[in-house]
Parts: structure tokens; C-alpha cells; sequence
């Protein structure tokens, strides 16, 4: 008889990123391999290679290597394929203190990395950002991620190995916030949002919880410092790769990614035309926790009304886009939101549909825009 493969239990040092003192080897360990070469190169066009190393060799912590590289890599692929980058609120936040940053998911990396960008330009304390390991199995891509101060979330578990993974989990981001005062980024959901309709899942909130030893709910998540974030793009560079996975749904289709699709995603998300994107934080978590968790411990439900409360912060701080009236006056053939919108953004975006969408299927056409229109929709009803 086949004996049942033994649970895989893992550590934090198994999902950390890397510590300041390995920075400098994993630097020089990847300074020659073709990508990492090729993102220098596209960071800085008009240093020499001598120039490149020599940067490479000043950092000697994960900060310098954002601040030094990451930061001016972020800037490039602003200049190149947006019209511009906005955010508000941050401000309102104490720059010395760590946050829960929970926001909604779009693109692989920009989502994390823009917000790392407006934390370094408000001098405030950058994150330590939650990925899948899925996203990092290449060698080069897992180094990356831990320079970038990446830590793991573990993916294809049995439930109990997930359970483990989620306590692991928990207990590292309460270690991150409390002990070494180090901000967090956690997307609201495993995986992107493919259809624009962003929702938090109750079982990332249940995995914050775990760590949780003895406190009220309410208590507890409040010392976490939960911040809300909104981010929209006025054009999603990875509409298009994003439809298979939405008509397989449409038709009730299992859908099985291919193997290189996650990184076609990385790239696409990162060259591809965005317009103008927004990042908005709203207020911390306080007296409203008190009000979900009337009782010392949560239950499915409190959990519920949480995920529900966070996903209100994030559609009353997104930023609609004319793409977003545009795609809703279509898909529900009405002129209400003409007054957002001009000719000329209409025929864009029209040509857009014309590009990315066969034309002959009216679910594809119903779907690609349904994409666009869903962040109306909640803000109608979440204003």
C-alpha cells in the first residue's frame, strides 16, 4: 500500500527574504545573469557597465538595493508606458509607524512596488510584500524577490500543510509589524483580480488572525494597523492575457495556466501602456473593529463583515478612469456617465475592444468589458 506523502512543514526562514548581510553576495552571485543584466541595462541606459557594478557593489542592504535600483527601475517603466502617477493619503499616516497595507491585486509586481515608491518619497517605512512562490520557482526570480524584501506564501498544499503554512505565515507578517516594525503589503485575495470586481476573502483576514494568541479580536487587529489601499490603472496592460482564465469561467470551464503565463504577465504588466494609474491609502482600522468584534473571539461571520468593511475603504478611494464610465455605458448601453468622457477617450478605448476582443463573440466583448465597469459598479454601491 502507497503510504501518504508526509506533511512538508515549513519555517519562516523558509518563506523570509533575504537579511541585510546576504544582500551583497546575492548581488554579485546575479550581477552576470542575462535578465538581471538586462533590467540594469533598462534601468541605466546611460551608465557603463563599470558604473552598473560599482552601484551593485555599494549595497549592502535590502534598503539600498530598493532605494539604489528597484525605485529608479519603477521610475523607467513609469516614463515609458503610464501618463502619469498619482496617490493620496498617505500623508495622513505617521511616517515613523508600520502598516498593514491590504489592497486590492491587479499586476504581479507593480501593485507592490509603486506602493514602495510612494512610501520612499514620503520617507515612510517600506514593506516587506507577500507573493506567491508559484511567481518565483526560477532561481533568478526567487533571488529577486527576497532583494526586494519579498517574503513566500506557499501554494499547491494539502489543507493541512496550508494550515501549517498559514500559521507560519500569520505569526512572521505579527513578528514583521510588531517586533521589528517593519510595514507589510497582503493583497486582499490569492491571485489577481481578473474581473475587476476586487474582493477581499475572508481566509486572508482568518490567516492574519492565527497569530493571535490571547487578545480580543478587535484588540488585536487594531495593534496590527490595517490600512486599506486602492490602486487603479486606467488601462490593464494585462487585459488581454487575462481573458482566457474569464471565458473558462464564463463557461464553467476548468482553466489550467500555461507554464510561462505568470511571467508573460511580469512583462506585459511592466511594458505595457497603463495611461494613468492612482494609489490611494484610507484610514487605519480603529473603532469600526470594535463595532465587528463585539466579542473576544471572531467568528466566520465577524470575519465576513471585515472583508466587507475593507473592500468599502478600497471602492470609496478608487480612482475611476473614463475607461471605467466608457466600458459601463457599453456594457449596459446607456449614455449615464457621457459627462466623464470625451469623443476622442471613447474611440480609444474602442479600438481597444476591437484589438484585444473577438468581435463575432458578444460573452468575450460582455466580459472584456465587464473588466472595466465592475470598479463603477461597486463604487455606485459603496460611494
Amino acid at each position: 500500500m502507497t503510504q501518504p506523502k508526509p506533511a512538508q512543514l515549513i519555517t519562516k526562514e523558509d518563506i523570509r527574504p533575504y537579511r541585510d548581510e546576504e544582500v551583497h553576495d546575492a548581488l554579485m552571485q546575479y550581477e552576470s545573469h542575462p535578465l538581471f543584466s538586462a533590467l540594469l541595462n533598462f534601468t541605466f541606459p546611460e551608465k557603463s557597465s563599470e558604473e552598473i557594478s560599482e552601484l551593485l557593489d555599494s549595497c549592502r542592504s535590502i534598503h539600498d538595493f530598493q532605494t539604489r535600483v528597484v525605485y529608479h527601475s519603477i521610475q523607467v517603466i513609469l516614463d515609458k508606458s503610464s501618463e502619469g502617477f498619482s496617490h493620496r493619503g498617505f500623508n495622513k499616516l505617521d511616517k515613523d509607524r508600520p502598516y498593514l497595507f491590504i489592497s486590492n491585486h491587479r499586476d504581479i509586481v507593480l501593485d507592490t512596488s509603486l506602493l514602495n515608491v510612494v512610501l520612499i518619497d514620503e520617507g515612510m517605512i517600506t514593506t516587506a510584500s507577500a507573493i506567491g512562490d508559484n511567481l518565483v520557482r526560477k532561481s533568478f526570480l526567487m533571488a529577486l524577490s527576497r532583494l526586494n524584501r519579498n517574503f513566500l506564501i506557499k501554494r499547491d498544499q494539502s489543507p493541512r500543510e496550508r494550515l501549517r503554512s498559514s500559521m507560519v505565515v500569520s505569526d512572521y507578517i505579527r513578528e514583521l509589524l510588531l517586533e521589528k516594525q517593519r510595514s507589510v503589503w497582503i493583497a486582499q485575495r490569492e491571485g489577481r483580480t481578473k474581473d475587476g470586481d476586487d474582493r477581499t476573502q475572508q481566509g486572508v483576514l482568518k490567516m492574519l488572525g492565527l497569530a493571535n494568541k490571547d487578545q480580543a479580536a478587535a484588540d488585536y487587529f487594531r495593534e496590527l494597523r490595517i490600512v486599506p489601499v486602492s490602486i487603479s490603472y486606467e488601462y490593464d496592460p494585462t487585459d488581454i492575457l487575462k481573458m482566457p482564465e474569464l471565458m473558462a469561467r464564463h463557461y464553467d470551464q476548468e482553466y489550467v495556466k500555461s507554464s510561462n503565463e505568470d511571467f508573460n504577465s511580469i512583462l506585459k504588466g511592466a511594458a505595457g501602456n497603463k495611461k494613468r494609474i492612482h494609489i490611494e491609502a484610507g484610514p487605519v482600522l480603529d473603532s469600526e473593529l470594535d463595532r465587528i468584534f463585539p466579542q473576544k473571539e471572531a467568528s466566520n461571520v465577524q470575519y465576513q463583515e471585515l472583508a466587507e468593511y475593507i473592500d468599502h475603504q478600497i471602492y470609496r478611494h478608487y480612482r475611476l478612469w473614463p475607461s471605467n464610465y466608457i466600458a459601463y455605458d457599453l456594457l449596459h448601453d446607456t449614455a449615464e456617465f457621457q459627462a466623464r468622457y470625451d469623443e476622442k477617450e471613447k474611440r480609444q478605448f474602442e479600438r481597444r475592444i476591437l484589438r484585444r476582443v473577438d468581435q463575432e463573440d458578444p460573452a468575450a466583448i460582455r466580459n472584456f468589458l465587464r473588466m472595466y465597469a465592475n470598479p463603477v459598479i461597486n463604487k455606485l454601491h459603496n460611494g
